[in-house]
Order: C-alpha cells, then structure tokens, then sequence
C-alpha cells in the first residue's frame, strides 16, 4: 500500500513540474525573440544603404550590369528550362558538350557579352544620372519622367538581350543535356513543368530544321 501511494504522489508531483517547466521554456523563447525583434527594427528596412554610390544599386549590381552580367534578367528563360551560354560552358564537361556544340555556344556567348556590355554599363550611368538629381535637389518632374523612361527602355532591352540568348542557346542541346542542367543547377523539381517546355521549344527546332 505503502508503494502504491509513494508511486501516486511521484506521478503527482511529475505532472505538476511538466507544466511549470513548459511555462518556464515559453518565458524564455518570449524574451529571446523579444530581443530579437528590438535588434532588428522593423521600420528601419534601408538602414545602412544610405551609404551605396548609387541609391537604387549595390555594389554587386554594378559591378555585374559593368561586366554584361545578367543579374537576374533571365530568370524568366533560366528557370523554365532554357539555359544560359554561360553557365552551359560552365557546365559543358558534365554535359558532355560536342566539340561543335561548345563552338556554337561559345560564339553566342561572345555575341551576348557584345550587346550587353555597353547597355549595362549604360544602365549604370542612367541610374547614377538619377541619383543625382535627386541628391542636388534638381530633379523635377520633367527629368524625372524622362529619366525613367530612359532606365525602363534600357532595362527592357537588357532583359531581352539576355532572355533571347538563352532561347538560342536551349535551341542547341538536346532534351537529356537540357535535363541534366537542371539537375546540376538545381532545378531538378521544375523538370516536369519547364524543362518540358524546353524540351518542345527543342523538338519543334529539330523539325522545321529537319532534323
């Protein structure tokens, strides 16, 4: 009997402390990520780049729209299937790239940095042209528009440059090298939904070109 009320009264006192423990836990969970939210205020999200050259651009995306990088151009192409010359080049030993095939992609790699060298670095200009003014006080509303339209037109063809150099690229390899790339770049998870759209893109090719 003894025994019995010894167990009952261990079992009491456990699920007693189980709560008290759980509260205690939440208590300090609250008061970490109180201090973690006072860290980082929520209403600051620009703090710090009020130092960048260029307001609008960090250092990385300059140096990359300096050197006919596509930052994040052709994502729309690049993520759907349809690969990039560089990063084909890149790749070209794991995706066993003819010698033909490398020569081909090469030429439309030299091609692209041609077009997109001068209209990155353009954009450069423009935005810096536009931080200016807004930083002398001389912008108006007339040379902001024209501004604007300026960035936009040069962004639009940047875009297209590199969109356009990952459609003749995709043109030239076959479905499994297209796959594959995928693979190696992680995309692996769109295969069914934008590698096959790639793979059409490919097939079509082949046959108007009879191949």
């Amino acid at each position: 009997m003894r025994s019995n009320k010894g167990r009952k009264g261990a079992s009491s006192i456990v699920s007693l402390s189980l709560p008290r423990r759980i509260l205690a836990a939440a208590a300090l969970l609250a008061v970490a990520g109180g201090q973690a939210v006072a860290q980082t205020p929520p209403n600051q999200p620009y703090a710090g780049l009020q130092a960048r050259e260029i307001k609008s651009l960090s250092r990385e995306q300059i140096n990359q729209l300096n050197a006919g990088e596509g930052m994040g151009f052709a994502l729309a192409a690049e993520l759907n299937g349809y690969p990039g010359p560089r990063h084909v080049l890149d790749l070209g030993a794991q995706l066993g790239l003819t010698a033909a095939q490398r020569a081909d992609i090469q030429r439309l790699f030299d091609a692209m940095k041609v077009e997109a060298l001068p209209l990155g670095q353009k954009l450069v200009a423009a935005e810096r042209d536009l931080n200016v003014a807004f930083a002398e006080r001389t912008i108006t509303q007339e040379r902001l528009a024209e501004a604007t339209a300026a960035i936009g037109k040069l962004q639009g063809e940047l875009r297209d440059t590199h969109l356009k150099f990952h459609l003749a690229t995709a043109a030239l390899l076959t479905p499994d090298q297209i796959h594959h790339y995928g693979d190696l770049r992680g995309y692996a998870a769109m295969a069914s939904g934008g590698m096959g759209g790639a793979m059409h893109h490919h097939t079509m090719g082949a046959m108007q070109h009879g191949e």
